[in-house]
């Protein structure tokens, strides 16, 4: 029997962290494929208006919107508001992520509650709200309501090393996190994992240093923001995918590292 033909209105996927570095090229590569992107950023509004105004020049229409995630009443309250102004939300990728250093000598509570905060409990917050909007979607007549929710992991959870311990241990529970929220969703939301290697220079790696280290895989490079947004909208696109994460790295997992990139 022939499917139905899915619904032919704007698909509309909000982005966190989309004001600039990886969450940017995600949410552009998003728009440049007909979605319509609500970038979500915490404190740098200038950069989410460019990103924003990049984004509606390539699909249209785009919204930003400032949630700080360590405060739970701010990250329940985003996807209701990004649903309020464009009408529905059909994705999630949850590309914003805390990433201070720390160490077993370092550790303490408070850090670790900050990447809990900010890296694991809100993507699931979201991953619930937008579970939630596709219910209600569902009750209100829109028999083939379904999203899905992409999580950016990292390669260095299946290559571990003892560098920023608390930052690790988020993105190993959101991972977790991923199947069981993959079960309990069905067949609403699919979860997705996107685990990247060493993608983007930052103050701490740079220059022939990074370029040294990019080129440390089995495959001479590691990934581009291009390669991680193409494995994003992979994701988005193919519906047969929930529960998995798909490693964009080069194959640096298969390597042993001793420390994190930007310590080496």
């Amino acid at each position: 029997m022939p499917q139905a033909p899915r619904s032919t209105r704007p698909r509309t996927v909000l982005v966190t962290g989309a004001a600039k570095r990886l969450g940017r090229e995600i949410a552009l590569a998003l728009a440049a494929g007909g979605w319509r992107v609500a970038v979500h950023y915490r404190s740098s509004e200038q950069d989410a208006r460019d990103t924003e105004a990049r984004c509606a020049a390539l699909s249209g229409d785009s919204a930003r919107f400032a949630a700080n995630f360590e405060d739970e009443s701010d990250v329940r309250a985003l996807l209701p508001r990004v649903a309020a102004r464009f009408g529905h939300v059909d994705a999630v990728v949850n590309s914003a992520s805390l990433f201070d250093h720390d160490d077993a000598q370092t550790f303490g509570f408070a850090r670790l509650d900050r990447h809990l905060r900010s890296n694991t409990g809100a993507p699931i917050l979201l991953a619930q709200a937008l579970h939630a909007h596709l219910r209600q979607r569902r009750d209100g007549g829109e028999d083939d309501a379904q999203g899905a929710v992409v999580n950016l992991l990292d390669q260095k959870l299946w290559n571990q090393n003892p560098d920023f311990l608390s930052y690790t241990l988020s993105k190993a529970a959101l991972e977790a996190a991923g199947t069981m929220l993959s079960l309990a969703l069905a067949p609403l939301v699919r979860v997705v994992g996107v685990a990247p290697g060493l993608t983007l220079t930052s103050h701490m790696l740079e220059g022939e240093k990074f370029q040294q280290m990019h080129r440390m895989s089995p495959l001479g490079r590691s990934s581009t923001a291009d390669d991680v947004a193409a494995a994003v909208q992979f994701a988005l696109a193919n519906r047969s995918i929930t529960g998995t994460t798909l490693l964009v790295d080069g194959g640096q997992h298969l390597m042993r590292f001793e420390r994190d990139f930007s310590l080496m």
